[in-house]
């Protein structure tokens, strides 16, 4: 009987503890849902749905002669619109505002901030798919797949320059000393996600040997690639909101742990992510990539011979087989590299959360924070 109980009451907690994350994630789409909306507003702002002589840009920088703006319009704001309407979680640019509001800033004041992150984030997924020779995206065909090469090449390049107009025309809410830090911000982390987009292709194009690429190594690619716009966000919510240099790097640190964390998860659902495998054209897109994740790392370290060799020879193949993919899946299964990752993932999170845990004060902010970094890694699309 004492037995049963204990069963039943296990049952109950477990029953519990589902019902909360149900909540909790609930709540965290709800928040990221509210805030896709207000972002996408902001980024109309900089980049409209269809430009006209009063754009913004053109009041800042006037054009000395006559502007062909069809031409702006079908190669920029169309292409530029039709990427960003197919959704995204935007949680870069919420995760700026709810470091606003935790350290005691007004979001809404800030609100065009935002966007300046969620923009470049755009840019650099167009890029990727050309570097990567990818398909799909968001379930659609990848922009350079619509609209050629050239169009998607310099429509990313606008999306990485363009933001700086939000910058510039906020700065009167801003000393000069945040001005400049926060330029200085967006300087050096636009720097380093080249340096990790780089890293990446040299990586996935095998242009170097990679046997031997260490855990460490692919975190600080990680740490340049996907924690950077995270990084960026976090960096820029600190600053405006007076806390001091030793603070924006915790603040920033913990934000780039988001952003690895992050990363690892996508690793994991392109292995066993039905639904956010439909995005992409299929569970593997990676391996067929030949891209070094974490969970290719750890099972080329623990897995015995032959099965090193098999999956190795796999991701040399670029393969879209969907036999070859699902053969590598399986030696990945085989290995516990999807356990390990996960872990990893949380481990990151943890230690990350305790940098800023006492820097940000006890608040619902702060409680929402936590809920949202964990959710990102626990997301299943």
């Amino acid at each position: 009987m004492v037995k049963s109980k204990r069963l039943q009451f296990g049952g109950l907690c477990e029953e519990r503890r589902l019902r909360f994350t149900m909540e909790m994630n609930h709540r965290i789409e709800k928040i990221l849902e509210e805030k896709a909306k207000l972002i996408d507003k902001c980024i109309e702002k900089y980049v409209p749905r269809k430009i006209t002589e009063d754009w913004i840009l053109f009041k800042i920088s006037p054009p000395k002669g006559e502007l062909d703006l069809q031409a702006l319009n079908k190669t920029i704001l169309e292409p530029f619109w039709e990427f960003l309407d197919r959704g995204g979680k935007r949680w870069r640019a919420a995760l700026f505002l709810l470091l606003c509001e935790a350290l005691g800033s007004d979001p809404d004041e800030f609100l065009e901030f935002a966007a300046i992150p969620e923009i470049i984030h755009n840019g650099t997924l167009i890029a990727d798919d050309i570097e990567d020779s990818s398909n799909f995206r968001r379930g659609k065909p990848c922009t350079y797949k619509l609209y050629g090469l050239d169009v998607a090449i310099n429509l990313s390049s606008f999306m990485y320059f363009i933001p700086l107009l939000a910058l510039s025309e906020n700065i009167g809410k801003l000393s000069e000393e945040k001005a400049r830090r926060i330029y200085e911000i967006y300087v050096n982390e636009m720097i380093n996600l080249s340096l990790g987009q780089a890293i990446d292709i040299a990586w996935h194009k095998k242009l170097i040997p990679t046997s031997n690429t260490s855990q460490e190594q692919y975190l600080q690619m990680c740490a340049y690639k996907t924690g950077t716009l995270a990084r960026m966000a976090a960096k820029m919510a600190a600053v405006i909101s007076d806390v001091g240099n030793e603070e924006v790097e915790k603040i920033g640190k913990f934000a780039e742990s988001i952003g690895i964390a992050f990363q690892i998860q996508d690793d994991i659902l392109d292995i066993i992510g039905e639904k956010f495998a439909e995005g992409k054209g299929g569970l593997g897109m990676d391996i067929t990539e030949g891209k070094l994740s974490i969970i290719i790392i750890y099972t080329l370290k623990e897995a015995e011979l032959e099965d090193k060799e098999e999956l190795k020879r796999i991701l040399e193949m670029h393969t879209k087989d969907e036999a070859h993919r699902m053969k590598a899946i399986s030696i990945i299964r085989k290995y516990g590299s999807i356990e390990y990752a996960r872990n990893l993932a949380a481990r990151i999170l943890e230690d990350g959360w305790n940098e800023v845990s006492n820097i940000l004060p006890s608040s619902k902010a702060k409680e929402t924070l936590r809920m949202f970094s964990e959710y990102l890694i626990k997301r299943q699309i």
